[in-house]
């Protein structure tokens, strides 16, 4: 799970030109605007991550101008995003333990999540796939949800990733599906649940239209296919797509959980007749600093818009221990991500 709040400790400070009142304060991968004088190098504070939605307070009311938010599904709060002060990127919140007097923050470890403590939640509205369909469960067999890190939460994926063959793909606007095969049953889910076989579900009509369910009964094994369904009337659709379009992007052995290699899956997704997301680089040396990845993830998809970022993985998929996740991270476009609302 996403830690949303954690402690951690400034790593540098830059001072903004012309400015009186504020200067950028760097944490981990990230960098805030922040008061001039609040924080010195080697302070620790309490840092918000982008897509935090704070809890109605006054501690939070200078906020209100920028960050207020209402609606039906996440309620009142404040929602930190990525904004831009004086030309500076501020990329969350970063707070000192003096506005928190009723709780022993020092006392508590850099890195320490302190999300619910603070009763922030994530600013999550439903993913939009159209017309869905009726749900008939979970996700079953134990098939992961789709998710990637960010790169400047957790530096420690970037550096496992030194030196190693990697790949980089695009990271493409739509929303999560799964096409599995498992004995003699073929299913098809959203993010979290499976949907029924029938005309309401846009992504079964998509794979019957594709014969993903034939073309997967005769490749025989079992696996799930995952990656973003792409189009009209999802999310904001992007990429400007006239017709839905599913962009595969990991295959999991659902004997083993394990997932394919690169090499595996362009093989499997060659031999299914599908398309994998765009791949934008393929290497033997993963060497990029965070400032290079952070440029590289800059771009625009074919329609002209903004795209959303970019995915490292290493050619042969890895576990980091550490973190209890696989190693594979995802850098976001800072232009993108100014232009949310």
């Amino acid at each position: 799970m996403r830690k949303l709040v954690t402690i951690q400790e400034v790593r540098e400070i830059v001072p903004i030109p012309e400015a009186d009142s504020i200067e950028v304060v760097k944490i981990m991968g990230w960098q805030c605007v922040a008061k001039k004088g609040e924080f010195k190098v080697g302070d620790k504070g309490v840092y918000f991550e982008v897509d935090s939605y704070l809890p109605i307070e006054e501690r939070y009311e200078f906020l209100r101008g920028s960050s207020y938010r209402n609606n039906e599904f996440m309620g009142e709060g404040f929602r930190i995003k990525t904004m831009r002060m004086r030309g500076q990127l501020s990329q969350g919140l970063f707070l000192p333990f003096s506005n928190y007097p009723e709780l022993d923050l020092g006392s508590k470890d850099i890195g320490e999540d302190i999300t619910v403590l603070l009763g922030v939640r994530k600013w999550e509205i439903p993913e939009v796939e159209g017309s869905s369909g009726t749900i008939i469960g979970d996700k079953p067999f134990g098939i992961p949800t789709t998710d990637e890190l960010r790169v400047q939460s957790t530096e420690l994926l970037r550096e496992k990733m030194l030196g190693k063959p990697y790949y980089i793909s695009t990271k493409m606007d739509g929303t999560s599906c799964t096409m599995y095969h498992k004995g003699n049953k073929v299913g098809v889910c959203g993010r979290n649940t499976e949907y029924k076989d029938d005309e309401n579900c846009s992504m079964w009509k998509y794979a019957h239209k594709h014969n993903i369910p034939d073309k997967l009964k005769h490749y025989g094994k079992n696996i799930a296919i995952q990656g973003e369904f792409c189009g009209h009337g999802i999310q904001k659709n992007r990429l400007k797509l006239n017709e839905p379009a599913f962009y595969v992007f990991d295959i999991i052995n659902l004997d083993t959980h394990e997932r394919a290699g690169y090499h595996e899956l362009m093989s499997i997704t060659s031999e299914l007749g599908l398309n994998t997301v765009p791949i934008e680089e393929v290497g033997e040396c993963f060497n990029y600093t965070l400032e290079e990845l952070l440029e590289k993830a800059r771009g625009k998809y074919p329609s002209g818009l903004d795209k959303e970022g970019i995915v490292i993985r290493p050619i042969v998929p890895e576990y980091v221990r550490e973190l209890s996740t696989k190693l594979s991270f995802k850098v976001i476009n800072n232009d993108f991500l100014l232009k949310e609302k």
